[in-house]
């Protein structure tokens, strides 16, 4: 588990993020049983021993983490939100910077406007936690075998561009920064 997730980090934040918002979700709902977690999570994955333990601990240490940031119930480990605002600097940056970044999120304001308006009270502070939540919310509602609207896929599709794009400019940013020290 921390394998993939370092990978995932390593070659796209978007997807990183949402597999750290997988995990902190399983965690809730095994309500922080390490026990339960090995059981049913852990001992079903095709990994040696050694990396099963690895495993274990890594989940031990995001329990631990989670229930110091208090966000058991809802919200996500500061450590990813921090990740996740960070795209929102780079979105912000390029909506005055980019044309072709500011095309892209022509197509997916619509989309936008929409989602902000249904969460009322509830809506993320930007467009970027949106577009995750979104494209999260796409992937549980498929692997719960639910249909997922067609106004939803949309939206995923666009907000995936954007997050795409994102995910370039966050590590070209991040070379430069590496070249520079």
């Amino acid at each position: 588990m921390r394998a993939v997730a370092e990978k995932k980090k390593a070659q796209n934040i978007p997807e990183y993020i949402i597999y750290m918002y997988q995990m902190e979700d399983l965690l809730r709902v095994y309500n922080f049983n390490m026990e339960d977690i090995r059981q049913y999570v852990i001992s079903h994955y095709p990994i040696s021993e050694g990396e099963k333990t690895e495993a274990a601990v890594w989940f031990s240490d995001m329990a631990f983490d989670m229930k110091n940031a208090k966000v058991e119930e809802t919200g996500h480990l500061p450590q990813t939100q921090e990740l996740v605002d960070k795209l929102a600097a780079i979105h912000w940056s390029l909506l005055k910077t980019d044309k072709d970044y500011f095309d892209l999120f022509q197509k997916a304001k619509p989309h936008f406007i929409r989602l902000f308006l249904e969460a009322g009270e509830n809506a993320p502070k930007h467009e970027i936690q949106i577009a995750l939540n979104a494209i999260y919310g796409q992937l549980l509602a498929r692997l719960r075998s639910r249909e997922v609207p067609t106004e939803i896929l949309e939206a995923t599709d666009t907000f995936g561009d954007l997050l795409s794009y994102l995910n370039w400019v966050y590590f070209n940013q991040e070379q430069f920064k590496t070249r520079q020290n």
